[in-house]
């Protein structure tokens, strides 16, 4: 009996679990670099931001087996004090679940006259809850689309611009005109009842997650389609004190008003959507020329999934100054086939393909 009929008769939440240990399982870090010690290091590296789901404290204990001369000095309280740390000077590494928001951007280049350094360091998880989950975009069951571009993505949920944000920098080049809005069924191909039906779009409140998606769809501009509804994470603290039968969450959204409208189309997170009825993932791609990828947690691991997340660490490096010697053997252990490992183990967020390894070490060089 092959995985696929096994698994068709049980619910769709433990089918979830079986195919995410399945591909926890595939990975192999055999292609990974091994780690190689380029030197005795020590001193205290102080890490500031968030504690990645208890990994980097997995990582640093395995690290001082390695160099028992180094010490960690951490504060950890959240990944909005990762980058504000910095700027400070009272961190040496920023952990952080995302990426940088306008203000800290700028304040650190006012600071510095020059950008933070990204290193990533791992993927953001597909199913675990509140690990900087990548996005799946959903529509009602009863809804024949099957597959999106980004740039499709763009026009349903997005709005005619002038231009988008690069860092602190408003890019003229990241424009595109009312053409492209895409505002009924019909301009994605689908006949009959579809063809003038408009679409209703649903998604995110202003948080990590949607500057991630504003990031990546619509050229990092904040002009959303008028009709776009906005909804938090059910059972976060993001839920208003007026709200206590938290209709502003993603899950009333999702289980009743998506479930139930056939026009429309949403984007959010799996521990999410996981246990609403009635809807169905889209396969998406980057550009009409493919692959079109379904969200799974093998497709987020290996990275075939366009709107899979990255976790970061932040530095303060000056152009064309060397890392500080603890600091780059520390990330050289993180993006390290030893490194991944724990990660892969740890099972909160997903290792990195060889590929973004090798990238992310030569930004150490």
């Amino acid at each position: 009996m092959s995985i696929s009929c096994a698994l068709s008769g049980i619910s769709p939440a433990v089918r979830a679990d079986a195919q995410a240990t399945r591909a926890q399982a595939s990975f192999d870090a055999g292609d990974l670099p091994a780690y190689e010690s380029t030197g005795r290091v020590s001193g205290t590296i102080r890490n500031a931001g968030f504690g990645l789901g208890g990994v980097l404290k997995k990582w640093e204990d395995a690290f001082r087996k390695l160099h028992p001369d180094v010490q960690f000095d951490d504060k950890l309280p959240t990944s909005d004090y990762a980058i504000p740390a910095l700027v400070t000077g009272s961190a040496d590494l920023g952990p952080d679940g995302g990426e940088p928001s306008i203000t800290e951007t700028l304040s650190f280049f006012e600071v510095f006259g020059y950008h933070v350094t990204a290193v990533v360091v791992a993927t953001g998880a597909y199913e675990v809850e509140g690990r900087s989950n990548g996005l799946i975009v959903y529509v009602n069951r009863d809804n024949p689309i099957r597959r999106l571009t980004l740039k499709q993505l763009d026009g349903i949920f997005g709005a005619e611009r002038n231009g988008g944000l690069d860092g602190f920098k408003w890019m003229l080049g990241r424009e595109r005109g009312r053409e492209g809005d895409i505002r009924t069924w019909g301009q994605l191909g689908l006949k009959g009842e579809w063809t003038d039906a408009p679409i209703q779009t649903y998604g995110h409140a202003p948080s990590g997650t949607s500057r991630f998606f504003q990031l990546k769809v619509l050229g990092n501009s904040d002009k959303w389609n008028p009709n776009y509804r906005e909804y938090v994470e059910t059972g976060s603290k993001m839920i208003g004190s007026d709200d206590p039968g938290q209709r502003g969450g993603l899950q009333h959204m999702l289980a009743d008003e998506l479930a139930h409208d056939k026009f429309g189309i949403a984007w959010t997170v799996e521990p999410q959507a996981r246990k609403v009825e009635g809807l169905r993932a889209v396969a998406l791609a980057e550009s009409e020329a493919g692959p079109y990828v379904a969200p799974s947690r093998q497709s987020f691991q290996n990275r075939s999934y366009p709107l899979a997340r990255n976790i970061y660490i932040y530095l303060n490096r000056a152009p064309r100054k060397p890392v500080e010697p603890r600091l780059r053997e520390f990330l050289r252990f993180i993006l390290s086939r030893e490194g991944q490992q724990i990660l892969a183990d740890d099972g909160n967020y997903l290792p990195l393909t060889s590929k973004l390894v090798r990238e992310e070490r030569a930004k150490l060089d």
